[in-house]
């Protein structure tokens, strides 16, 4: 067995039921930091959509054991237009399968992003996710407290 990151850009060819299975993947894995499985899809499509002033990145990984293949974390990445003040890139979804956690999957997948994007990735995590640690491991810094306010 072993795990492999594959990519999908604006760029890429690939079959629209990769999307769906991307977005049921997060959906059931992001478990309580989730969100609603059409708010999963509009940050796909914005990552994919050639459109200018938007595009990104959609990162998964799957596990190979012969011909088969499971999908076991996937992150999506869109790009912000911005630079400097506002990162380049921010990290909208990213889940490991409940059962593969602590395997480095997900360092692996957040390594690959960093490998891959073109400038800085920002993100958000709640204070008590397990996933603050490894941003921390891979660098990331909390420059910011965000507040919002929503009308």
């Amino acid at each position: 067995m072993s795990i492999s990151i594959k990519k999908l850009t604006p760029n890429s060819t690939f079959d629209n039921s990769i999307i769906e299975e991307i977005n049921e993947f997060l959906f059931k894995h992001l478990e309580q930091y989730g969100d609603p499985k059409a708010d999963i899809k509009k940050a796909m499509e914005y990552s994919l959509s050639k459109e200018a002033g938007k595009g990104g990145y959609i990162f998964y990984a799957v596990e190979e054991e012969g011909n088969n293949e499971k999908m076991v974390g996937a992150t999506v990445i869109n790009e912000t237009g911005m630079k400097d003040y506002i990162p380049e890139n921010i990290l909208v979804y990213i889940a490991v399968d409940g059962s593969q956690r602590g395997k480095g999957i997900g360092k692996k997948i957040i390594t690959e992003a960093m490998e891959n994007v073109n400038g800085s990735i920002a993100l958000h995590v709640e204070p008590d996710n397990p996933a603050k640690k490894l941003y921390e491991k891979l660098g990331f810094t909390n420059k910011y407290l965000e507040m919002r306010w929503e009308k």
